[in-house]
């Protein structure tokens, strides 16, 4: 189980070349704790790092300085180790990403499936529901492929919540969605929250996920 995850003067290695502008941001060369139960909202500008953030914190990506840990029961275990040694993106971190990552040729509920086969957290009528839930009722059996963004961002979002973990990372998950979904979108991850404690950390350029956020960061 992961109890917080630790930055600690982390920076991307693309910064040394290409200096950033604007004001001093609160995640990179500094020391930032996100932690288990509490929601964050890391705010940017394009191109200041948030979606690499993401990939850092999954352990896809290793193009930086400093330090990055995951705190389990007061030890500190290295992010590439955590990767290597356990299924990290199974049980411990669900991701939204902000390319989708949907297979065009499944339907919305195959995509989801194909996740929740590993994971075994839903039923396949809980899945249904959720898909129905966000406006999906009569597109379960649409290929993705032949869905709207905002369409196959809710389909991306159910699939997230298709795992158990600790902490629910999502990449700017309602950058095509109508404020009614997006509300929508919002409730569901907080009975998410009310039921098993995760910790929540998502990312915007600009339309924020309508939630209630322990904390805002800003890169």
């Amino acid at each position: 189980m992961i109890d917080s995850i630790v930055f600690d003067n982390v920076t991307m290695k693309a910064f040394a070349d290409v200096p950033r502008q604007g004001a001093p941001s609160m995640l990179w060369n500094t020391k930032s704790v996100f932690r288990k139960g509490l929601s964050y909202l890391i705010e940017s500008e394009s191109g200041s790092g948030k979606s690499s953030f993401c990939s850092y914190v999954c352990g896809l990506r290793n193009d930086y300085t400093g330090k990055i840990s995951f705190l389990s029961n007061g030890t500190a275990v290295p992010v590439d180790s955590a990767a290597a040694s356990v299924p990290l993106r199974q049980r411990a971190i669900a991701t939204m990403f902000q390319e989708l990552r949907l297979f065009p040729e499944l339907s919305s509920l195959d995509n989801v499936m194909l996740k929740n086969r590993i994971t075994g957290y839903m039923s396949q009528k809980e899945i249904c529901d959720m898909l129905s839930r966000l406006g999906l009722g009569e597109y379960i059996h649409t290929l993705c492929g032949r869905m709207s963004l905002g369409q196959q961002q809710r389909v991306a979002f159910v699939r997230t919540l298709c795992q158990p973990a600790d902490f629910i990372l999502l990449d700017e998950p309602v950058s095509h969605l109508d404020d009614t979904n997006a509300g929508i979108m919002a409730q569901m991850l907080r009975e998410r929250v009310e039921k098993d404690n995760v910790g929540v950390i998502v990312t915007s350029i600009g339309y924020r996920l309508p939630y209630e956020y322990d904390c805002v960061v800003r890169l």
